[in-house]
């Protein structure tokens, strides 16, 4: 690691920098795996595919490079909450945890802790990570994506997608269509986005691909007000349902504002939209030269596995079965 991403990680541990680790989904796609090799049913980031710790725990310890548990925030959903007593048994310091009491779709896992921050903290910024990805190079991920907080300090207005450079037509990925620059980091400039399609076709993915466009690695970073307002503009009937909930805030009958906005609000996807509606809202900087994947396919898994150079006891198992 570099000197100045060392000094990159400090900065932003001493900014008021929130991160948003979504661990709500269901991984269904791998699911066939997960059952396979570990005899259950259970969401991926809760089951260790890549050693001895789970993805979460590994996105968790990622995020600490940079970010202290005082200030990170875990999203997952009430039935999840067997896991969840898994991953901390007994632990006097601990993440947040946002459960959720149904899940709504992506982007209720999004508005929600941005709204729950920005009750607390209005001129918060935040970084947004999935809990379920495969990364080499932690640090020097984390120091990149402080970086980008820096420049979000000092451009508000634009909310920052972390772009991977691609090596197939992927269409479970979404893809962003990157335009002129509007700033400069260390590894390369922040761009507008012209526009992004999330799940596109394979046509479609083709194209993007053969155009030199970047795949949405899902990680965002933005400031808490900006992230709301695009909420708002995209999904008016979901934002007034979470604003139903600000004046229950730190009372008993919070919980209940909650599940309320919930059973009334509608489901929607985060990317396709949020992302996909608002492309002038967006810009987005191409990660450093790391190794990153969503997992989120057997063969996403596999691939990940020989990257590591390291087989987990499952993989020597399920190559001596095959």
């Amino acid at each position: 690691m570099r000197q100045e991403d060392g000094q990159d990680l400090a900065r932003m541990g001493e900014q008021r920098c929130w991160a948003v680790i979504l661990a709500g989904g269901e991984g269904m796609r791998l699911r066939p795996l997960v059952r396979q090799v570990f005899g259950a049913d259970r969401p991926k980031q809760y089951v260790r595919l890549l050693g001895p710790r789970t993805l979460l725990r590994q996105t968790l310890d990622r995020v600490s490079l940079a970010i202290p548990e005082e200030r990170t925030l875990v999203v997952t959903v009430q039935r999840h909450a067997g896991y969840i007593a898994e991953e901390f048994p007994g632990a006097t310091r601990r993440p947040r945890i946002l459960a959720q009491p149904l899940d709504r779709g992506t982007a209720a896992g999004v508005l929600y802790p941005a709204h729950w921050i920005a009750w607390r903290n209005p001129e918060a910024t935040l970084a947004i990570f999935p809990s379920d990805h495969f990364l080499l190079g932690d640090a020097v991920f984390m120091a990149h994506v402080a970086e980008v907080t820096a420049w979000v300090e000092k451009h508000p207005e634009w909310l920052v997608l972390l772009g991977a450079r691609p090596t197939s037509p992927e269409v479970e990925y979404g893809w962003i269509d990157p335009d002129g620059a509007l700033g400069e980091l260390s590894t390369g400039a922040v761009r507008a986005v012209r526009q992004f399609w999330e799940k596109p076709s394979v046509a479609r993915a083709r194209a993007c691909l053969g155009a030199g466009h970047l795949w949405n690695t899902s990680v965002l970073v933005g400031k808490v007000a900006t992230l709301a307002q695009i909420g708002w503009q995209a999904l008016p009937e979901l934002s007034d349902r979470l604003a139903h909930i600000e004046p229950f805030v730190g009372t008993d009958d919070e919980a209940d504002a909650v599940r309320q906005a919930y059973e009334l609000m509608p489901r929607a996807n985060f990317s396709k939209h949020v992302l996909e509606a608002c492309p002038d809202a967006l810009a987005v900087s191409q990660l450093p030269h790391i190794v990153w994947s969503d997992l989120g396919s057997p063969h996403r898994v596999i691939e990940a596995v020989t990257r590591m150079r390291i087989r987990p006891e499952w993989a020597e198992t399920l190559a001596t079965s095959a």
